[in-house]
């Protein structure tokens, strides 16, 4: 059975979030980085901050409509400030 991640990546130009759902989390970082995303071509480079594996696509897919809700918004301000205080 394939498992599926929600992620959320950090734009060291911007220093904004970016979420998304994928099957091959590090293949998809890979293509991020690259430029080959549509979203993240001109944020980057990105770090991967934060992930949450699923076993099943539609409930990974309902965790990422919440990140990107305005909901989700206090959860990844949250990830977020833990990931920059780990850099000082």
């Amino acid at each position: 059975m394939e498992k599926y991640f929600v992620y959320i990546l950090f734009s060291k130009k911007d220093q904004k979030l970016y979420v998304g759902c994928t099957s091959n989390i590090e293949k998809r970082l890979e293509r991020h980085n690259k430029g080959n995303i549509k979203a993240t071509k001109h944020r980057k480079p990105l770090v991967l901050i934060h992930y949450e594996k699923f076993e099943d696509k539609e409930e990974a897919f309902n965790k990422e409509r919440f990140l990107k809700s305005l909901w989700g918004a206090r959860f990844k301000k949250q990830i977020k400030t833990k990931y920059l205080k780990q850099l000082i």
